[in-house]
């Protein structure tokens, strides 16, 4: 297999991220994005899409918005690409339509307001019948929400499919390590590195839970419909926050506040990522590889 090299002056010349998707990994460039999946013969597929991200454009300018935007832009791009690694590895047969991804998409997002919105908001409206202080029932509704969180991420490790794309997931973060240091893209020098990384999206994810407690907790008593209403409707805002956040704290990420903000996020990677096998690092290669050679960075091999 071909390796690329890159020298200390090339580190980084186009930001790149990604995520694990069944048995390979999706990688995302400023204009472009490709999906590298392990297929049933043992070889290595790869899709290659020119596409700009909203980064990428002019909302990507405008703070705040262009966090929410980034978010559901990642959203869909996500769900193609499992959607593309599904049919790769499985066949036709598991190949979505439309129409199938848009009422994917709706299930996902309704079982996510149900889960992160809709009960911790129920179990907020019962103590605000024990609890006078509505700031303190809104910071722990907070805390609910994220115990559910957790919850949630620690019953899927447990399944054998998902500790797969956990495996794919650390795979991803250990090459993009890789190429960061400006380091040669070989499994040797991939495998060194850490599997946590602090633009992981589990990161973003926490981030947001913690920042909704400090914006909900500006809100006073509300009934249970009002809750939940405003609860959905601040989710914009509320992404839009955090992603400056994690912009901030990668741009600083080795200042002391930078570590101290990102350290939860990056313990709560154990969860979600494991330490990949050889193979799967070499897709994730393959992966950044792509995206490299469709983004015009040279000797990518």
């Amino acid at each position: 297999m071909q390796r690329a090299s890159y020298s200390k002056k090339e580190e980084v010349k186009v930001q790149i991220g990604g995520q694990a998707v069944i048995e390979g990994v999706m990688m995302r460039g400023p204009n472009s994005f490709s999906v590298a999946v392990r297929t049933q013969s043992n070889g290595v597929k790869v899709h290659k899409f020119n596409t700009k991200s909203i980064a990428s454009s002019r909302i990507g300018k405008i703070p705040i918005l262009r966090g929410f935007m980034v978010l559901i832009d990642s959203l869909v791009l996500g769900i193609k690409a499992l959607n593309i690694s599904a049919e790769e590895y499985g066949g036709e047969d598991v190949k979505l339509s439309n129409r199938d991804i848009f009422f994917a998409m709706a299930m996902g997002i309704g079982l996510g307001i149900l889960l992160f919105i809709v009960f911790p908001a129920f179990i907020a409206r019962m103590l605000q019948n024990i609890i006078s202080s509505a700031f303190l029932v809104n910071i722990l509704e907070g805390l609910v929400r994220i115990g559910v969180f957790l919850i949630y991420l620690y019953s899927f490790s447990f399944i054998k499919d998902i500790k797969r794309v956990f495996e794919y997931h650390g795979a991803e973060h250990k090459v993009i390590f890789t190429y960061e240091k400006g380091e040669p893209l070989t499994v040797d020098n991939a495998i060194k590195n850490s599997r946590l990384h602090p633009r992981c999206g589990t990161s973003f994810l926490l981030i947001v839970m913690v920042v909704s407690i400090l914006v909900f907790s500006l809100l006073g008593r509300q009934t249970l419909l009002l809750r939940i209403v405003s609860r959905i409707a601040l989710i914009p805002i509320v992404a839009g926050i955090s992603y400056e956040m994690i912009r901030l704290t990668s741009k600083y990420r080795d200042s002391k506040i930078a570590k101290i903000v990102t350290s939860p996020g990056l313990a709560l990677q154990y969860l979600t990522t494991r330490e990949p096998s050889p193979d799967q690092i070499e897709v994730a290669i393959e992966a950044v590889k792509s995206i490299l050679s469709l983004e015009g960075v040279s000797d990518v091999g």
